[in-house]
Parts: structure tokens; C-alpha cells; sequence
């Protein structure tokens, strides 16, 4: 099953947390953070939204990072994803 967002929503699947940090300290599993980092998965076509054109300005694949408590965490088949206005998208990282 595919997800198609609507009007100015992105599909983000969400970046797994490092079990590792740099220094080499090993985390376990309930104390790490998920990062605010995701691939963009799907895009909605944009359009007029509250009277307002909205361009979507992300791509399948980009790299981005969100707002924290922004979106709706979806599951679909074992894959967990999050469906998010493209307004809560902070950056596109290059």
C-alpha cells in the first residue's frame, strides 16, 4: 500500500536514532531520542490552501528536518510513517 497525501501534506518516514555516539558510548534503546531527520517518502500536489497558493518546495527523497511535535505518526504494513504540512518542514538538508 502506497500513501498519497493531499493538498500540502509530505509523507516522512522518519531516521532511526544512532545506538552509537561519537565518542563511542553505546545508548540503549529507551534512552535514545528519535532524531527530527526524515526522507521524504511522498508529496501532496500543493494548490490553493486558504486562499493562498502553496508550491510544495520538497521532492520524494529529500532529506529534511521537522518541527518536534508536528504530524500524525501512521502505520502501514510494519513501516511507521508521519504525515506533516509542509509549513512544519524546518529545512532541507543538502
Amino acid at each position: 500500500m502506497k500513501l498519497v497525501p493531499l493538498f500540502d501534506r509530505v509523507v516522512l518516514k522518519q531516521l532511526e536514532a544512532e545506538e552509537v555516539t561519537k565518542s563511542g558510548i553505546v545508548l540503549p534503546g529507551q534512552s535514545q531520542e528519535k532524531p527530527q531527520q526524515a526522507i521524504v517518502v511522498s508529496v501532496g500536489p500543493g494548490g490553493v490552501i486558504n486562499g493562498n497558493e502553496v508550491k510544495m518546495e520538497v521532492q520524494e527523497g529529500d532529506r529534511v528536518i521537522f518541527a518536534q511535535y508536528s504530524g500524525t505518526k501512521v502505520k502501514v504494513d510494519q513501516d511507521e510513517y508521519i504525515v506533516i504540512r509542509q509549513e512544519d518542514i524546518l529545512a532541507i538538508m543538502k
